[in-house]
């Protein structure tokens, strides 16, 4: 017998890998194997696009099962997306199959009946959404030791879109809920393509038990193929430029459409706002030139029914078939054999360059090839900052960061999440029917994301629920949950930690295009699905927009909301921007621009000072911090020096600069910034005495003092932007940290 594990696992595995005609196994699952059958360890699976992260986790997960079959579900598979679900469904349902193993999928648009015959028979392989698992352990709590009481699996796919976010705090919540109801050690396994801190993943993944993480790595070495162009749309103050605008835009439609048509191509898009312009204007293009329309739109706001049409045509359609898409096809679900990515403007972090690039080259030796096509305003009268192309430069940044470094963003864990401290409160209250306060707070507390809050700090926030109805007393002296609390978890949307707007489907007919959240009126025209439509009829009672195919002028209902980028990041784009070199992806056009932007910067200092003069008594705040140390900075300024030096306006251009007008000159107001900062010790110094904002979605039914101190510790970076601005201090003065440390000249 040898050494490789692939002897080891069941025959239906070794046959389902035959059938596939793999040579091997791959380097990832040799040693996913390994540590599953000679360890107890959790563990973490950070390995490259297409390297088989999945196959690794199941094969030997379900060899246990085969060789010992479960008396629940034996393995729970948690996705962030239900479309990347219904994709690994697909995916195992032909292995299962021969191994006799069933797998269900549980979400929204999953049918009763199928989450039915799961409730008799609990077996095998559940896939689910957190918020699809918050449903079942508060509404079905008595079911949960008869579905998970042999849980042998937990498997995370796509583990770093939870860590770092309000999600991920929820699905450790769960996982340990899990555990204590139905008496369960499951082995957590945790899938991702895009870390650079295994510490901080191993951590997260181990959160609230005693086991270790052993982590598998195999970056591999793929090939890319990387080209970044750039289109220059002219400000168009007359009739002249607004001709030259029209042929700019033309021109760079028409360079989409010739770069995409004929392949099998995705489109990324930084909003769902240029998703649907995209694709009207690409068929608009197809109509033009009387070509076949191969286009589809792909995002959150988009039918179930129509997104699976759109990844059906990507994987297995005959032709060509482009999608334009958001964060919807960012993460692992499997299109086939992609030719091309595109990704229109740049890419907020490098880790979302890492998951977008990973959509193509696949396939055997196939590269990894994504085209940058960066639209940007160019208007020579402009502020000085404005006429930098960011976008372009942003673009550079995460490519080296990436490439050259293999440096992604690390991820950061809400030290007082206090949000989702009301969501787990409340939804274990539901489940437990009555509780008393103790009883209450030894269950939440003990709970891995919860272990930095204090019981004297939830006992404010327990007295807070109560004086505002979210809980009452009963006369045994225990609680339930009030009248205000019932309206709000008896809510399907309790179910989810992320904030999300209350939507009305939109259909033609009988057929649901999408959903909306902006309701427009009768008559008024909007795109959806990439196409366009007029509203007819608005049924507010059911949520339903009645629409109409329509021609002519577009409008989107959906507001960009962007996305934050790392100090490191801006940092980099201000180092591509002093630099000389010439990045062989660039476009001719792309080189020009760049050279422009730094032949400018040189001659205007723009680089050599965080503050500039920019006429008359403004002046110009260019920090190179990343967007929560430049929120920090913003609120410095307008909370601690618009008075001291009278300050007429402090104007954010997130997250690169600020225009700042008033009395003070350039070199005060940087020294009184430096000043702030240092005697700072604390962000909440930032705050006025009764100022509490909001971080997440359920933080407005929190105690005003919690939510204060919560926004300083998760919401501010007070040491990061200190340390941000004497990198960008030194940058060019070397290490004089005279202005920095005493605060004046």
């Amino acid at each position: 017998m040898s050494d490789n594990p692939f002897y080891r696992l069941a025959p239906f595995v070794q046959e389902f890998i035959y059938k596939k005609r793999w040579e091997s196994l791959r380097p990832a699952q040799i040693e996913a194997c390994n540590i599953c059958f000679h360890t107890p360890h959790h563990m973490l699976i950070a390995a490259g696009t297409a390297s088989g992260k999945t196959e690794a986790a199941f094969f030997p997960a379900l060899t246990e099962l085969y060789d010992q079959p479960a008396k629940s579900v034996g393995i729970l598979y948690i996705g962030p997306l239900k479309a990347l679900i219904n994709d690994q469904f697909e995916r195992l349902k032909d292995l299962l199959s021969e191994g006799n193993i069933p797998v269900w999928h549980w979400h929204g648009d999953v049918p009763q009946a199928e989450k039915t015959k799961l409730m008799k028979h609990p077996s095998g392989v559940l896939q689910i959404t957190p918020e699809s698992l918050e449903g079942l352990l508060m509404n079905r709590p008595n079911a949960i030791p008869a579905l998970f009481h042999d849980l042998r699996y937990v498997i995370i796919d796509e583990v770093h879109a939870f860590m770092g976010a309000d999600r991920g705090i929820q699905v450790l919540s769960q996982l340990a809920r899990i555990e204590r109801m139905a008496g369960c050690v499951p082995r957590r396994v945790g899938l991702s393509a895009t870390l650079s801190d295994y510490d901080a993943a191993t951590a997260w993944l181990a959160a609230g038990t005693s086991q270790g993480v052993d982590v598998v790595s195999s970056p591999g070495g793929r090939k890319l193929r990387l080209r970044v162009e750039h289109f220059s749309f002219p400000d168009a103050q007359n009739e002249e430029q607004a001709e030259q605008l029209h042929h700019a835009r033309k021109a760079y439609y028409d360079f989409i459409y010739e770069s995409t048509h004929r392949k099998k191509a995705l489109i990324f898009t930084n909003s769902r706002t240029d998703a649907e312009v995209t694709i009207l204007e690409m068929r608009r293009v197809a109509a033009r030139r009387q070509e076949r329309d191969v286009f589809h739109v792909h995002h959150g706001s988009i039918s179930a029914m129509l997104r699976e049409e759109t990844e059906a045509a990507l994987r297995t359609g005959s032709g060509p078939a482009v999608a334009a898409a958001t964060v919807t096809l960012e993460l692992g679900i499997d299109l086939g054999e992609l030719e091309r990515v595109v990704q229109l403007g740049a890419p907020y972090s490098a880790s979302s360059f890492v998951q977008r690039l990973g959509r193509s080259g696949r396939r055997d030796d196939m590269a990894s090839e994504m085209l940058f096509v960066c639209p940007e305003e160019e208007d020579e009268e402009a502020q000085l900052p404005a006429r930098m192309p960011w976008t372009l430069m942003r673009a550079i940044a995460v490519i080296e960061l990436y490439v050259k470094t293999k440096w992604v963003e690390p991820l950061e864990a809400r030290k007082m999440p206090i949000g989702v401290l009301y969501h787990q409160t409340m939804s274990m209250l539901k489940s437990m029917g009555e509780a008393e306060p103790r009883e209450l707070a030894d269950a939440i507390l003990t709970l891995a994301p919860f272990s930095e809050i204090t019981p004297d700090q939830y006992r404010v926030f327990l007295n807070y629920l109560i004086e505002t109805d979210h809980l009452q007393w009963t006369e045994e002296r225990t609680l339930i949950i009030g009248l205000t609390g019932e309206k709000i978890v008896n809510n399907y949307r309790f179910y989810a930690v992320f904030k999300d707007d209350e939507e009305h489907k939109v259909l033609n007919g009988s057929e649901e295009i999408g959903s909306i959240t902006t309701v427009p009126p009768p008559g008024y025209c909007f795109s959806l699905a990439g196409k366009l439509w007029k509203v007819e009829e608005v049924d507010h009672k059911h949520k339903a927009v009645y629409v109409k195919s329509a021609k002519g002028k577009v409008d989107t209902l959906w507001l960009g909301a962007g996305g934050d980028i790392h100090t490191a990041v801006v940092q980099k784009m201000r180092e591509v921007l002093s630099e000389s070199v010439i990045y062989p992806y660039l476009s001719p056009q792309a080189v020009n621009r760049l050279e422009r932007a730094r032949r400018l910067a040189r001659e205007s200092g723009l680089l050599k000072q965080i503050v500039i003069p920019a006429g008359g008594d403004s002046m110009y705040v260019l920090p190179w911090v990343g967007s929560k140390a430049f929120r920090t900075l913003e609120r410095l300024m307008k909370h601690n020096l618009s008075d001291k030096l009278a300050l007429r306006s402090v104007v954010p251009m997130e997250p690169y600069y600020f225009v700042v007008s008033g009395k003070a000159d350039e070199r005060t107001l940087l020294a009184e910034m430096m000043s702030e900062c240092r005697m700072a010790q604390h962000a909440s110094a930032l705050l006025a005495e009764d100022e509490a904002p909001y971080l997440g979605k359920y933080d407005e039914f929190v105690a005003p003092t919690l939510v204060r101190e919560a926004f300083s510790m998760d919401g501010l970076d007070l040491e990061g932007l200190k340390s941000g601005l004497q990198q960008t201090l030194e940058w060019e003065t070397g290490k004089d940290n005279t202005l920095y440390s005493n605060g004046k000249e």
